[in-house]
């Protein structure tokens, strides 16, 4: 891909063209117009010509893919930030490795107050037990160490971590040689995360944003709250990304509403809602997930934690849709869904179906659907905000949630068909750093899923992942390449472009020009993804890749 040396301007006029551009307004686009910001015109290479002289730069595509940038709807930026520049245990093979890999990083960095890791999943270790406090403190040499497991829902921590925390024993979730989990663990992390400079702070949103664009994401949700990080974090990164050429920060503060006061502070932060990982209950992985029956490997009886119940739910529900504010929950188990269902539908009797509806409330999530929730879903207008990589790393018969939940139960997760028929809106993100930013990879889990009956087509993935965040933020004329709409893109390398449907009679088909349906990169397992070669926000590039 080529371009001219013109200087960047709020105001100049973009031809791209010689490429193939993905737009529902012509299916067999390859040029597009970008006038302030926005998209002016979409259109063939012939009509394209009328253009040329009259714009500030040409680019000339080179055969180059160009698509509306991805929104994730699910990010935690620092901890993603932190967890880039930090030590990785994802990687690890076995329990031995990942003590390792603590020990090699300690002695690397003398300098820092707190060692922050992220990643490890016992599930995976032939051990299938977490690190005792002992094979801790050996690794870390007394020094204060801090990693969560990669649900980020519990954690191991060093003594020297928890002498900081005065009273941390008595505390909900404490156990002497086991991950902290609940109240325990959420004053861990605090402490742990408050040895963060400011300077490392700022740093890590950095290293995570360039990150995001790098990929080709053109806007993250943040989902902060006063459980995961603090206000502090949270109004530096919506500050930090405000002044700087980065993706778009929409940002959710996950903290109760009982009244408009509430609702003014929640604004007052700078967030667009009362909404992300505000907890009903925790995570498969940590056996903290509120479940109607309990886990097939945990203690016996055992069905999770529940952090809210229905009433709580609806008081938030109401009270937010009265003061015009987004609302949204973190529930992955069924009986935690469910909670929320009958939450707000309680909400819905009390102020109308269609305030609710209007409102466009949303669940983080929301794994263990069934019919019934995922119909209320559609009847109540909620937004499903999935995570597909959870069922890439987790899914399938031999995978975490067959584990947890065993063979049957597990099969039930995460129906994207189910809720694509239903009419449930979706959103796609990552829940980064719990699994990586890799958007053609989410649009690939999805359309793969490891259970068969709940694949989507790469195009109803994708839509997901461009068009479906920017809905669920209240948003319409966004996520998409035509006229009017803001010129928020990424250009790719790719291989050429198929139509691909779960079956793949359909995909091979669909390759088939005459269907009149914009192509997309082969996602087949195994084949390359696309690579980003350019990611533009209102017009402005956001990451160029370099040498190209």
């Amino acid at each position: 891909m080529t371009e001219s040396t013109a200087p960047q301007s709020e105001h100049r006029t973009v031809l791209l063209r010689g490429g193939d551009v993905h737009s529902p307004a012509d299916p067999f686009a390859t040029a597009m117009v970008v006038e302030r910001g926005h998209v002016a015109w979409v259109g063939s290479e012939g009509a394209a010509d009328a253009f040329a002289s009259g714009v500030d730069e040409v680019i000339d595509l080179d055969g180059a893919l160009v698509t509306p940038a991805f929104t994730d709807a699910h990010v935690h930026t620092t901890s993603t930030g932190l967890a880039l520049t930090g030590l990785d245990l994802s990687g690890s093979r076995t329990l031995g490795e990942a003590l390792g890999l603590l020990r090699a990083y300690v002695a690397a960095h003398p300098e820092d107050r707190v060692v922050l890791g992220h990643g490890w999943d016992a599930t995976r270790w032939p051990e299938r037990r977490p690190p005792s406090r002992g094979e801790l403190d050996e690794a870390a040499g007394g020094r204060p160490v801090y990693l969560p497991r990669v649900d980020v829902h519990s954690a191991v921590a060093t003594t020297a971590l928890l002498d900081l925390v005065p009273g941390v024993t008595g505390l909900t979730g404490y156990h002497p040689d086991a991950p902290l989990t609940g109240a325990a663990h959420h004053a861990v992390r605090s402490a742990a995360h408050g040895a963060v400079s400011p300077r490392q702070r700022a740093e890590a949103q950095r290293a995570a944003l360039r990150h995001a664009a790098s990929l080709g994401i053109g806007t993250v949700h943040e989902c902060g709250g006063p459980d995961i990080s603090d206000e502090e974090d949270f109004a530096a990164l919506l500050k930090l990304a405000a002044a700087e050429n980065g993706p778009r920060v929409f940002g959710y503060w996950a903290e109760r509403v009982a009244d408009e006061k509430d609702a003014r502070r929640i604004r007052e932060l700078g967030a667009v809602g009362a909404a992300g990982d505000l907890f009903v209950d925790g995570s498969l992985g940590s056996h903290t997930a509120c479940l109607h029956e309990p886990y097939a490997d945990g203690p016996a009886g055992g069905t999770g934690t529940a952090h809210l119940d229905a009433a709580q739910i609806a008081a938030h529900v109401t009270a937010c849709t009265e003061a015009g504010l987004q609302a949204g929950f973190h529930a992955i188990g069924d009986a935690a869904v469910s909670a929320v269902v009958d939450g707000v539908r309680a909400a819905a009797e009390k102020l109308g179906l269609p305030r609710i509806r209007g409102a466009r409330h949303r669940v983080e999530h929301a794994e263990m659907l069934t019919p019934e929730t995922v119909a209320a879903f559609a009847e109540l207008g909620l937004t499903a905000s999935v995570q597909p990589a959870f069922d890439a790393a987790w899914g399938g018969e031999e995978g975490m949630y067959a584990q947890r939940l065993g063979v049957e139960r597990a099969r039930t997760l995460n129906p994207y068909a189910a809720l694509l028929r239903a009419g449930v809106p979706l959103a796609f993100g990552s829940d980064s750093p719990v699994t990586p930013l890799d958007p053609w990879g989410t649009v690939r889990a999805a359309a793969f899923h490891r259970t068969p009956e709940h694949r989507i087509s790469v195009r109803a993935g994708f839509t997901a992942h461009t068009r479906g965040g920017w809905r669920a933020v209240g948003r319409d004329d966004a996520g998409t390449l035509v006229p009017g709409a803001p010129a928020d893109y990424a250009v790719w390398r790719t291989a050429d472009l198929v139509v691909q449907a779960p079956d793949d009679r359909v995909a091979r088909w669909s390759t088939d020009p005459r269907s009149g349906t914009p192509g997309l990169p082969d996602l087949t397992p195994g084949a390359e993804l696309p690579v980003c070669l350019r990611t533009v926000v209102l017009g402005q590039t956001v990451y160029a890749r370099p040498n190209e």
